[in-house]
């Protein structure tokens, strides 16, 4: 790569700090758009913070920087109000939500999705070089986590909800009148991070020459011997062993 791992990731951060502070200016609403906000700089905190002792790959950097971009358009018109068909009715000369007949704002819907589809990979970045995932725990265990983010997001904003009430609680959890709406959330980006695991194992089994073996001895017996009150008695008595 002609630009370095460094200067990558300072020419994202910058683009992301111009269109933060941009979409920071008047937002439709901005108690909902602090709440936004409040995971996302607590995100963005803990990649700046974690950068020198363990930087990403330039994927995951990129992946995330995409999804933060669309996050803060979301967060500038509160997700369920983002103008995206009136700009295809103005600029494109015909209406999406009229093409697909939709009858809701489905920005919120996307966003879910991409959060699956971009985020999954980072995620998996992390398991293989934290927990030294292989094979096929390296796929499914960044699909299982990303799922459970998910999930706990959609706990955050029925927390938010519940503390703040009001409008505000209605702006930040953009149901918009469907009571399936956290359920759907969830599905989608459940949906992304499948295709993006999916996405990469297609690529690895292609470009990867010991892919079918790992995958095979990731998915073997490491430890024959039962564990639970079995591997408590073996402890204490290796215990009073190295006691003794």
């Amino acid at each position: 790569m002609k630009i370095s791992h460094h200067k990558y990731l300072a020419i994202l951060g910058l683009l992301f700090c111009i269109e933060f502070l941009v979409l920071a200016i008047s937002p439709h609403d901005r108690g909902d758009w602090a709440l936004e906000n409040l995971l996302a700089l607590s995100f963005v905190t803990v990649l700046s913070l974690s950068y020198k002792k363990f930087p990403l790959s330039r994927i995951s950097y990129s992946l995330i920087f995409v999804f933060m971009c669309l996050h803060e358009i979301g967060a500038h018109y509160t997700y369920a109000k983002v103008p995206y068909d009136q700009f295809f009715t103005t600029k494109l000369g015909f209406s999406l939500n009229d093409f697909f007949g939709w009858e809701r704002n489905h920005f919120d819907r996307l966003v879910h999705f991409l959060f699956g589809l971009l985020l999954a990979y980072p995620i998996r970045e992390l398991y293989c070089r934290i927990a030294d995932s292989k094979g096929f725990w390296a796929y499914f265990f960044p699909l299982e986590l990303t799922m459970a983010a998910s999930m706990m997001f959609e706990l955050f904003e029925w927390g938010a909800a519940e503390i703040f009430g009001g409008e505000l609680g209605v702006a930040y959890l953009g149901t918009q009148g469907d009571v399936w709406d956290a359920h759907k959330d969830m599905a989608l980006a459940s949906l992304g991070a499948f295709v993006a695991m999916s996405i990469t194992l297609l690529i690895n089994l292609k470009i990867q020459k010991n892919f079918r073996e790992e995958w095979a001895n990731s998915l073997s017996v490491k430890n024959k011997k039962p564990l639970g009150e079995d591997e408590i008695i073996r402890l204490i008595k290796n215990k009073d062993n190295q006691s003794a």
